[in-house]
């Protein structure tokens, strides 16, 4: 297998089109499975992701210094680009809905939550910490890097999901509480 470093060499003093074609190959697959769990499923947008999380690195290329991996630069890359379409997302159902109704939280009465919509409901920063985390089986410092936050604030963040995801999946109900 040619090195990442050999690969990008080759894109940045020929545009080795072959080249590009590899690393497109080698973290794609990962950058769409990230996106598809930060975007919440959206298949659509996953995939508009990715084509943007490509554009950007390829413009950004010649100035990544190998301080980190490529792959965790990447999937910064990817984070960032999926946070700027949940923005333009969240901007877009703003202006869609009427003024007056204003938007509520999920029922979860009676509800069966399944893990991935149990992901999808985390706020932004614990859903990106928990996919990076436990689903891309990143370190704290690799997603600090990414994140451009402290490995302490990845630990937090991930404790909260966690703790989040818990208590979607198995609710504690009033008689719950009362037999405690």
């Amino acid at each position: 297998m040619i090195p990442d470093r050999d690969l990008v060499d080759g894109i940045l003093r020929e545009g080795d089109e072959r080249a590009f074609r590899e690393l497109y190959r080698r973290y794609t697959p990962r950058l769409y499975m990230t996106s598809l769990r930060l975007l919440g499923r959206s298949e659509m947008d996953a995939e508009d992701a990715v084509q943007e999380t490509w554009i950007r690195a390829v413009r950004e290329l010649g100035g990544f210094r190998w301080q980190s991996a490529l792959s965790t630069w990447l999937t910064a890359i990817t984070c960032n680009v999926a946070r700027d379409q949940l923005r333009r997302i969240r901007r877009r159902a703003e202006d869609e809905q009427p003024a007056h109704d204003q938007p509520s939280a999920p029922s979860r009465a009676g509800e069966d939550i399944d893990l991935e919509r149990a992901i999808e409901l985390l706020p932004d920063g614990y859903r990106t910490v928990l996919v990076l985390h436990d689903v891309q089986g990143l370190t704290h410092e690799e997603i600090g890097e990414a994140l451009g936050i402290a490995p302490g604030t990845s630990k937090s963040q991930l404790s909260g999901a966690r703790r989040s995801i818990r208590a979607m999946l198995c609710p504690v109900t009033e008689a719950d509480d009362a037999a405690r």
